[in-house]
């Protein structure tokens, strides 16, 4: 388990309890920061502008007394993350089902970038890189 995720700052202690309760891994990387303006924002990764959001980073093998599906953990926090508003960072490995990745990472602005400079689809979209790993 290798996550970085962002919650807003009134919903972080609600996740906090979450994590340690259904994941429980320790140490935890807990950091503010403030989402840019809305000039500077991100696409596909929205967060609200001006906003303060806490990052909470966590990076182990989760110990369970029994046995789980590949990503039952990683999914628990992705729908987690959702609900509170927040969104999880890409490097780490995701299992969005299609439609939630794109409602959650700018599905319409990324077709639409993707339709101008990959038109003949030759390269893989963000969902087969980012949850597919092709």
């Amino acid at each position: 388990m290798i996550q970085d995720v962002d919650i807003p700052i009134e919903r972080a202690p609600e996740f906090l309890d979450f994590f340690l309760r259904e994941i429980g891994i320790l140490p935890v990387w807990v950091c503010p920061f403030r989402a840019p303006d809305p000039a500077a924002a991100w696409t596909l990764f929205p967060t609200r502008p001006g906003t303060l959001y806490v990052n909470f980073g966590f990076w182990d093998v989760v110990r369970a007394a029994e046995a789980h599906p590949a990503g039952h953990f990683n999914r628990l926090i992705e729908r987690k993350v959702r609900e509170l508003g927040g969104i999880k960072s890409l490097y780490s490995e995701s299992y969005f089902p299609r439609d939630e990745f794109a409602e959650t990472y700018g599905g319409a602005a990324y077709e639409a970038l993707k339709a101008r400079y990959d038109p003949a689809g030759l390269l893989p979209d963000l969902y087969e890189k980012c949850v597919l790993r092709r």
